[in-house]
């Protein structure tokens, strides 16, 4: 069950202390709570509760004052001192942050937390205004469920925070009408090698020439993902998975792959790929059905890599963070500045960086610094 009680130093339950609309914090103010909050979890593991509170029309009739008034002595009935109250949306929908929840599965700590909200609400609102209202809850870290044919995008209890990037409608726009127009444009231009690649494939071992694998996406959104096949089919994913978890555990084989004077954190000398599909890889051309992933929306031109399930399994709670409300790309900083040459942790780390800085100069800069890192090959096997 959720524990709610407070210590001495707290207020009592039996008489909650009262909110007033100034106590309650600013929208910018308690989404950086948020964002914080958030990062916290995925260090530490320790959950905690977002709820959202949407009044609806109420807060735009002559009765907002009274109606605000009662919805914050709900509020102070049913959650701590200690709890974050403030503005999700400013003047719409209110939020407060539940922490330190004590244990039970997230199903039950939700019904019991709403239970007591709602409680609290038929209190001091008539009903005609309860019923105007929704309530949400979100619980963090977010459950990423394999069961989910839809993934955790799905998820009732999935939010998107997409201020943490610190982005606007505006830059999104123009990502879209980048990737959309890049993608046309290459697949057009490279037409000729697509053909050729399509002809080597066939030739040179039995399969179908794209392969086809579902990856997780923005937010943990699945999705069919397309490469050029490289390797023989019906080969053992073993191999791989197996160097997935050590690699995300810290090392690799036994080490790291040494090649001239750097380490190579990737699988070198992999018995599954033919012989035209050791070349492709080399050159990165293996990737290049990926436009019509772009095209479709499922990924972008510049963004992180989109991972298997089983290395998603192998994460630790702060490498989701990598996929939070941005779309996988075909390259990304982790191509252009480290690629197979920095261990696992750093590359999550410049996605993530990637994530949060990112913008419509950072994404060409990027692009422009691709042929570069594929003409190299550094770090491609």
């Amino acid at each position: 069950m959720l524990d709610l009680r407070v210590n001495s130093r707290s207020r009592s339950r039996t008489q909650p202390s009262s909110i007033r609309e100034e106590h309650i914090l600013p929208q910018d103010i308690f989404i950086r709570m948020l964002c914080t909050e958030r990062r916290r979890s995925y260090r530490s593991g320790s959950r905690f509760i977002l709820m959202l509170l949407d009044p609806g029309k109420l807060l735009r009739t002559s009765a907002k004052p009274k109606i605000m008034a009662n919805l914050l002595q709900a509020m102070a009935r049913s959650a701590r001192d200690t709890d974050l109250k403030g503005w999700y949306q400013e003047g719409s929908v209110l939020g407060v942050i539940f922490t330190e929840l004590g244990a039970g599965d997230d199903k039950t700590v939700v019904q019991s937390l709403s239970g007591k909200v709602t409680s609290a609400l038929y209190e001091h609102l008539h009903i005609e205004h309860i019923n105007e209202i929704r309530l949400s809850f979100h619980v963090f870290p977010e459950d990423w469920d394999d069961n989910d044919p839809g993934g955790p995008a799905g998820s009732t209890l999935q939010v998107v925070l997409e201020r943490e990037t610190n982005r606007q409608n505006s830059s999104l726009l123009l990502k879209r009408l980048m990737d959309i127009a890049g993608s046309i444009g290459l697949m057009a231009v490279l037409s000729p090698v697509f053909l050729a690649i399509t002809i080597a494939v066939k030739l040179t071992s039995k399969g179908p020439v794209l392969f086809r694998q579902t990856r997780l996406g923005e937010d943990g959104k699945k999705f069919t993902f397309l490469k050029f096949r490289s390797m023989y089919v019906n080969n053992d994913s073993s191999i791989h998975e197996q160097y997935v978890k050590r690699l995300i555990a810290g090392g690799t084989n036994d080490t790291a792959h040494v090649n001239g004077n750097q380490k190579v954190y990737k699988l070198t000398a992999d018995p599954r790929i033919t012989s035209i599909g050791r070349f492709i890889r080399k050159t990165s051309l293996d990737e290049l059905p990926q436009f019509w992933n772009v095209l479709r929306g499922e990924m972008s031109l510049v963004g992180p890599r989109p991972p298997v399930m089983y290395e998603y399994e192998s994460y630790s709670l702060w490498h989701r963070q990598r996929l939070a409300s941005v779309k996988p790309g075909i390259t990304g900083l982790w191509q252009v500045e480290g690629r197979s040459r920095v261990k696992f942790d750093d590359m999550v780390r410049m996605d993530i960086h990637y994530a949060r800085t990112r913008s419509f100069w950072m994404d060409l800069k990027i692009l422009l610094k691709t042929p570069r890192a594929v003409i190299s090959g550094n770090g491609a096997c």
